[in-house]
């Protein structure tokens, strides 16, 4: 596998110091990509500590077995089964997590990938290319209002209702194989005079339809569900997220981790005793620096949130703290 492909791990090196608080520990990278927080976490971590990483793209995880790291292991899952996966080898606890989430720049700038309206490759958007539906199969039988629903959720498009109309009317005749044919057929429907100009047309459409074919909110909240079981007490999660609705589902996940007392009818006869107590404390919010995000254009909308799991016992219902 070449790594031609270049990826600048963003926050890279403020993630693995905010995740790593004993170096003797076992911390879990759920998203290994090419290894830049990886490489960069266990540059933290003593000879007797460990990481376990996971990634569901072949490709990456192609990388990870050429590392020769003793205290190194890659899993080929998606980090969304880590507590089964996890068990399987038997772990059942970490002193951290960390997630990055998204898509990484080597995804999107190998044609064959399908993840990019920038180059004309396969409409396959699938972050395991050995599972799954890809993105040319979804669109061929998705329901026009599902179609619609998709495009205005996931990529917050205002246009969705014309684009999943086009996109019905267009596979009657020939279905939507090419990256290419796809934004052609957004750019012909998006009104030109919209006001995020300096935005491609399609880009919206293609973020929903990639969430959808990845399920990737979905494995967002399973997998902060995970982490909450896992985690020792004192241990860390941080996520690295790059859009609102990711950020939206991880900033709410710590406030109701931290606070879950709001959830309670307030009517209740409770004294501060009663109340339950916090499941994560010190949340933090890191942006990254005005040079990070200079040398690196990508960094811009990154948001790194990082808690510290409490003594308080994690029980399965506490996992509604992600939905």
């Amino acid at each position: 596998m070449s790594e031609a492909f270049i990826h600048l791990s963003v926050l890279g090196e403020e993630a693995p110091e905010a995740l790593v608080g004993d170096p003797d520990g076992l911390y879990v990278d759920g998203t290994f990509g090419r290894g830049g927080h990886s490489r960069r976490i266990l540059e933290k971590l003593s000879p007797k500590g460990r990481l376990i990483a996971f990634d569901r793209d072949p490709q990456a995880v192609e990388v990870a077995r050429s590392w020769t790291d003793p205290r190194f292991t890659i899993i080929h899952e998606p980090f969304s089964t880590m507590t089964e996966s996890l068990a399987a080898i038997g772990v059942h606890q970490a002193d951290g997590i960390f997630l990055d989430i998204g898509v990484s720049s080597p995804q999107i700038d190998d044609a064959a990938r399908g993840f990019s309206f920038r180059f004309d490759g396969p409409l396959d958007m699938r972050m395991d290319t050995t599972r799954g539906m890809t993105a040319a199969e979804w669109l061929a039988q998705a329901e026009e209002r599902d179609l619609r629903h998709v495009i205005s959720l996931y990529g917050e498009e205002r246009f969705a209702g014309p684009i999943a109309r086009a996109i019905v009317a267009r596979r009657k005749t020939k279905p939507l194989e090419t990256t290419r044919e796809l934004a052609d057929l957004v750019a012909g429907v998006v009104p030109r005079n919209r006001k995020d100009m300096g935005q491609h047309p399609a880009t919206r459409t293609f973020q929903a339809v990639r969430i959808e074919v990845n399920h990737e909110l979905d494995e967002l909240k399973q997998a902060l569900d995970a982490a909450g079981g896992l985690l020792k007490p004192e241990g860390r999660l941080a996520v690295i997220t790059f859009h609102s609705l990711e950020d939206r589902i991880v900033k709410h996940f710590f406030d109701r981790a931290a606070h879950p007392e709001r959830g309670l009818d307030p009517r209740l006869p409770l004294t501060n005793d009663m109340l339950p107590k916090p499941l994560f404390d010190n949340i933090e919010r890191i942006k990254p620096s005005e040079a990070e995000c200079e040398a690196n254009p990508r960094a811009r909308s990154a948001i790194l949130r990082v808690g510290v799991r409490t003594v308080s016992p994690w029980r399965p219902e506490d996992g509604a703290c992600a939905r």
